[in-house]
């Protein structure tokens, strides 16, 4: 016992026979000595390679290879990803213009030319919507919502005509201030910045100011008529789509601006995803395209979607971001995995056309639309997949939990 002790050594055996075999493999190239679990790591890679190539894939459960069958190939269904109507909610009596979930994926924000915003409370187990609150006196219609970081205040903005934006408290279901500053103006877009204390907003008319909490005016940018607006993960840099087909980047501390993109066509809206690379733009009479921020070029674009000159909004969408989502005035909801340029599905539902698509933040598996047609639809797995527990893991063709990592973007797009 004092020889082994001394000698750092556990006798002969198994384990022993492991550590000496590990530490010789330091010195001898594989071409000599196999490295270990090479089989079990071979197989791992020919899975997650199976599973970036899946059209539908959209879990974030992780699992080993020991609970993945082998004998068939991943494969995910059609019916595991949000391609069924669950709800059609009717409490808008005019056109729907705008919908967005919170940040914690549990109430739904639509907004509609009848004046009123619907807060929406989200089960998750069943993944539905229940009507929570009406916010009445936008004299204008509702054309954009905007949810604080934190999801305790919500901006709603009106259509061209609209001088005003509403600033709400959804927790205590108060409106915190109107902000007006010129009978002039044109407020048709927000944005707010990361630490939820300043916000950006502006319209076409030239007005573009940054503002604190109770709406007064912090700084502005002299004429620049701006389509859409989106704050940066910088806490400074603000994009804005304006009126000469371009996506320009300001910076309200350093007073400088520049050239992120340009477009042959008017940018209507644009977004970008959660690791502030990629934006998706919805461009007049083109349709869908996804741009690289960081590298300043076209990636791809998306086929199939019918944009004319309306303003309509698209999304990123599922787990990893791996999905678009976009109306169309073709009534239809369009969605595309990045990778394809060609739709993996067509929801087909609304009449008329469909002006906003939104997908949940938290629960990958739902999704709600918005339309002329006065209707929110709100999107599902078939009904065998609806409860929550089989919502986050579902993944591979077996019915069993399968992994998903976080992609870089290169992975994601090529």
């Amino acid at each position: 016992e004092e020889l082994l002790t001394r000698a750092c050594w556990e006798g002969k055996g198994m384990k022993s026979r492991t550590t000496l075999m590990d530490k010789l493999q330091e010195f001898l190239p594989p071409t000599i000595m196999l490295p270990p679990r090479r089989l079990h790591s071979l197989l791992t890679q020919a899975i997650e390679l199976q599973k970036l190539h899946c059209p539908y894939h959209n879990t974030k459960s992780e699992a080993g290879i020991e609970s993945i069958s082998l004998l068939v190939d991943h494969h995910c269904s059609r019916e595991q990803f949000p391609c069924e109507t669950m709800q059609v909610l009717n409490d808008h009596c005019d056109e729907v213009w705008y919908c967005r979930f919170s940040p914690d994926g549990r109430k739904l924000a639509t907004g509609s030319k009848d004046t009123t915003v619907i807060i929406w409370d989200i089960d998750p187990e069943t993944l539905t919507c229940h009507h929570r609150k009406t916010l009445e006196g936008h004299s204008y219609g509702v054309a954009f919502l905007s949810w604080s970081p934190d999801g305790t205040h919500l901006i709603a903005c009106g259509p061209e005509d609209c001088p005003e934006l509403w600033i709400w408290n959804v927790e205590t279901e108060e409106l915190r201030v109107k902000v007006s500053h010129s009978p002039e103006d044109s407020l048709t877009s927000c944005s707010w910045h990361r630490d939820g204390n300043k916000f950006v907003t502006g319209g076409i008319r030239g007005q573009f100011y940054q503002c604190d909490l109770e709406g007064n005016v912090v700084d502005s940018w002299e004429g620049v008529r701006v389509n859409c607006l989106w704050c940066r993960s910088d806490g400074k840099t603000v994009l804005a789509a304006d009126t000469h087909h371009r996506v320009r980047s300001y910076n309200f501390e350093e007073l400088s601006d520049s050239n992120i993109l340009h477009e042959d066509h008017p940018v209507m809206t644009f977004s970008v995803n959660k690791a502030d690379r990629l934006a998706l733009l919805n461009v007049a009479t083109q349709g869908v395209h996804l741009w690289d921020l960081q590298d300043k070029c076209l990636i791809r674009k998306f086929q199939g979607v019918t944009q004319g000159h309306f303003t309509i909004h698209s999304c990123f969408g599922g787990v990893n971001q791996d999905f678009i989502a976009s109306g169309s005035e073709d009534n239809k909801v369009y969605i595309w995995h990045m990778k394809r340029e060609l739709p993996i599905s067509t929801l087909c539902g609304h009449t008329r056309t469909v002006n906003c698509v939104s997908w949940n933040p938290v629960y990958h598996q739902m999704i709600a639309s918005v339309s002329d047609d006065c209707t929110v639809r709100i999107w599902g797995p078939a009904q065998q997949f609806r409860n929550s527990n089989t919502a986050f893991n579902l993944g591979s063709g077996d019915g069993s939990p399968s992994s998903t990592n976080g992609s870089s973007w290169p992975d994601m797009v090529s």
